[in-house]
């Protein structure tokens, strides 16, 4: 079986998993995360189970020399031994699937910085540690924008000049590529048929797609993670005119608007200083006025996202629940779904109050299937870093 390795760089912290691979099977051998780089009380988390390391750990690079020592004393004879190794990247630009690293990948990488700052350094530091650490082994880029590159033209154009649209490629590109990907193929491995979905992704970040026969047509997020539906921190789609006012009208910089949108908006802002659903969800049960308002305000705008999405898709068959909210907020689920008993949706309340939820959780009875599916963005990219390698092994071994 091949050696599979996921990354997923942030700016203080790298998630990995090590999977083994063919085309029938994928096996998870283990998996965990280096936290705290470059500060003080540096980690590296097995399982769950804190793993002794060197500390502190400085940088990216000793992070994943870090990660390579452990897999070496545990699980692998050398890190050369690893088929591939999949990064998790943002933005993807033209690219409809994962690929290859290769100076096109790294390019457009540069060019996403300044569009996730936090992260693309990151990114570019993991790639670039393992390419000194372990140079023969094959560096796959997933992105979170590639499933959504099905989506029309017209579906993804913002109505802007053209120098805008084509030279600063200012468009809409969606993200949380690898959940909606591999939920909605669960789905359709489940029902047994590829339908009309809508996936809801919701956790810290959520984001809404419309799939049609495994195709992503529509999906809330736009240019950046920030637009959409309401999230923990940020406020979803807003009018494009409210940070310029704030900047005129408060004399607040660029970076103190971005600041204010990602950090301090959202549920954050509306439940008056909760950003954790658990936390929200218990202050509306104890009459919190603003936890209330802040759940209806945030379950509007997920039915008003699903209701563009039905209109792409010319109706429904099934809808799908993940991320962590949407796998554990049954209480949202249901306030979603009552919404929405004017298309036949009506939910089985005992398997919608069961945790872990049961696949389906609507009733025999509903004209639509609800379906909770946990996400498994790792596996989704373990999976397109296999088939990346299965499509370039013969070009390489005939080169040699």
């Amino acid at each position: 079986m091949e050696k599979i390795l996921v990354l997923n760089a942030g700016s203080t912290s790298i998630k990995f998993q090590l999977y083994y691979m063919d085309k029938d099977k994928s096996e998870i051998i283990t998996g965990g995360v280096v936290e705290r780089i470059g500060l003080d009380n540096s980690k590296i988390i097995i399982n769950n189970n804190t793993f002794s390391t060197e500390l502190p750990i400085e940088t990216h690079k000793a992070a994943i020399k870090a990660i390579l020592n452990y897999l070496t004393q545990k699980h692998l004879n050398d890190a050369s031994e690893l088929t591939a190794v999949a990064h998790r990247m943002g933005y993807g630009g033209k690219y409809d699937s994962a690929a290859a690293i290769d100076a096109d990948v790294m390019q457009q990488l540069y060019e996403s910085i300044p569009l996730i700052p936090l992260h693309g350094p990151a990114i570019e530091k993991g790639i670039k540690a393992m390419q000194e650490l372990v140079p023969s082994v094959l560096q796959v880029a997933v992105f979170d924008t590639a499933f959504h590159q099905s989506i029309s033209k017209a579906g993804h154009v913002y109505a802007l000049p053209e120098e805008y649209r084509e030279k600063e490629k200012i468009r809409s590109y969606g993200f949380h590529g690898p959940s909606h990907q591999y939920v909605t193929n669960q789905a359709a491995e489940y029902l047994g048929y590829k339908g009309r979905f809508i996936c809801c992704h919701l956790g810290g970040g959520a984001s809404v797609t419309a799939v049609k026969d495994g195709k992503s047509v529509y999906t809330s997020m736009g240019y950046t993670p920030m637009s959409g539906i309401i999230m923990s921190t940020r406020p979803g789609d807003i009018d494009p005119y409210i940070p310029l006012y704030i900047m005129k009208t408060q004399n607040k910089t660029v970076d103190e608007v971005s600041a204010l949108l990602n950090k301090e908006s959202g549920l954050y802002a509306l439940s008056g200083g909760y950003s954790d659903m658990r936390d929200i969800l218990n202050e509306a049960e104890k009459g919190n006025e603003q936890c209330i308002f802040a759940l209806n305000s945030y379950v509007y705008s997920i039915l008003k996202t699903i209701g563009s999405c039905i209109a792409f898709l010319g109706g429904l068959d099934a809808l799908i629940f993940t991320g962590g909210i949407g796998e554990k907020g049954s209480k949202i689920r249901q306030k979603i779904c009552d919404k929405l008993k004017y298309l036949g949706v009506e939910l089985d309340n005992s398997a919608n109050n069961v945790y872990p939820a049961p696949t389906t959780i609507s009733s025999a009875q509903s004209q639509i299937k609800v379906l909770v599916i946990p996400t498994n963005e790792e596996l989704m990219m373990a999976k397109e870093a296999y088939r990346v390698y299965k499509e370039i092994a013969p070009v390489e071994k005939e080169a040699i």
